[in-house]
């Protein structure tokens, strides 16, 4: 066999792949669409995405986020559609994708690029919830609502896939002796923590009770308020909703418990209006590729040294608390998802599969370039194959690069009329209606204030 029937066989393997997933990586493809979205010129950005380097979903994903930012609600939307039909097509072959990595000849002949890109649940639940976001522009609140039941039910599918995975990975391994290296592995790599916030999206979580709120679903409301204070404790805003709701239910013993850890709590002025701001800011990091060294030992009991690629994310940089002027007032803002601690907890779980994948690929590379070098006497298929495996293994650093790094919240009540908002030197006029909530979303992702605001039921 020929380096390029090798090449063959693996081109062959998916229908997905291109050449940068073959001789490079996602992030590097991603660089000059990062680059120019982070000074905001976000149409551009959308127009250097690279074609086809993440697959139906993810290039959809990438896309729709971009022109969110530069304000193209068409091509948001039609991005977000496509993305979510291609998930839903996904879910039908869900089976076969968990499965293709540990038995395809292409993504053993090449790298986990190959592979189908399958999202993880913090992904999906972005997808929802900018499609819940695009349904309140149009001022939809039940198409909002019923994408607020969707994200919970496919967050919950994508985790039993990622669950199946893991017992598969796991029964791969031990079928091919190799569960001692995948445990070396895993023992070198960086761990991304285990809190409920990097596993749960409180973002999400917030938005649709808010949302339940609005309706006036009051008991619905209150279990995702809870929901969302479970995952961000220290959020004195989503705090005094769940309050505010415990109090009108006259549940006492709820607003007992919250009063205690949160202090008293006071309702709000009769007539008074609701601004609700939630806030998007930095942008998620990349992964990034990750190379360690691995010894394996062949059929003649002779140790070899190979190279294993893989990715990681870099240390996690501390952010600054978000703050704007409200009427002249500083106020803050409260965290409410950290996004960056979700992507590390994703590839965490996604870890042993690749690992896997990885040590099943070095050693199926390795047995092909021997049963080259056995009858190459010129020495250069030997070469050739030597150079295809190092340049072909690549680690698969797919993932949505362009979501914010972090989701922030303010939530306050106010006199009815209009309010002057300042942050990053932009001024935006929010207008409050009696006893009505305000949303206004705010991203500064590129330093420059992209804004939306609509007015949901009732405070």
């Amino acid at each position: 066999m020929t380096l390029a029937s090798l090449l063959t066989i693996g081109l062959a393997g998916c229908a997905n792949m291109s050449v940068q997933g073959l001789f490079s990586h996602y992030s590097a493809g991603l660089a000059e669409s990062r680059s120019l979205a982070q000074q905001g010129a976000f149409s551009q950005a959308i127009d250097a995405l690279p074609a086809g380097a993440g697959g139906e979903v993810l290039d959809e994903l990438e896309r729709s986020r971009f022109a969110l930012l530069a304000g193209d609600n068409a091509q948001t939307r039609e991005a977000l559609d496509l993305a979510d039909l291609a998930v839903k097509e996904q879910a039908n072959q869900a089976a076969i994708q968990i499965s293709e990595g540990f038995n395809q000849v292409g993504a053993l002949a090449t790298n986990d690029n190959m592979l189908t890109y399958v999202a993880p649940s913090y992904e999906l639940g972005f997808l929802h919830l900018y499609l819940i976001r695009s349904y309140l522009e149009q001022g939809d609140l039940q198409g909002a609502l019923v994408e607020v039941r969707r994200a919970k039910q496919i967050q919950e599918e994508a985790k039993k896939l990622r669950d199946k995975e893991l017992t598969l990975a796991e029964e791969s391994a031990h079928e091919n002796g190799i569960s001692d290296n995948v445990g070396a592995i895993l023992s070198r790599y960086p761990d991304a923590g285990s809190t409920l916030g990097a596993v749960q999206n409180a973002y999400l979580f917030y938005l649709s009770a808010l949302l339940y709120d609005a309706e006036g679903n009051e008991n619905s409301a209150f279990i995702d308020y809870n929901r969302a204070l479970a995952v961000a404790p220290d959020n004195q805003y989503v705090a005094e909703a769940a309050m505010r709701i415990a109090s009108k239910q006259r549940r006492k013993n709820d607003l007992t418990l919250l009063e205690r850890k949160y202090g008293d709590y006071s309702p709000p002025a009769k007539g008074s209006a609701k601004l609700v701001v939630l806030a998007e800011d930095g942008w998620v990091d990349p992964r990034l590729g990750w190379r360690l060294p691995l010894w394996l030992t062949d059929n003649n009991g002779n140790v070899e040294s190979h190279t294993l690629a893989l990715p990681y994310y870099a240390k996690q940089r501390e952010m600054q608390p978000l703050s704007f002027s409200l009427d002249g007032k500083t106020i803050r803002l409260d965290a409410l998802a950290d996004v960056n601690a979700m992507a590390r907890h994703a590839l965490n779980e996604a870890m042993p599969g690749m690992a896997v994948r990885q040590i099943l690929r070095v050693v199926a590379k390795n047995e092909f370039h021997k049963s080259i070098s056995k009858n190459d006497e010129s020495g250069l298929g030997s070469l050739l194959t030597s150079v295809y495996n190092a340049v072909s293994e690549q680690p698969d650093t797919r993932s949505w690069q362009t979501l914010p790094a972090r989701a922030s919240l303010y939530s306050g009540y106010m006199r009815p009329g209009q309010h002057e908002l300042k942050i990053n030197g932009k001024t935006i006029t929010v207008n409050l209606t009696p006893e009505r909530t305000t949303l206004l979303w705010l991203s500064t992702a590129s330093g420059e204030v992209v804004d939306w605001q609509g007015t949901l039921g009732g405070v």
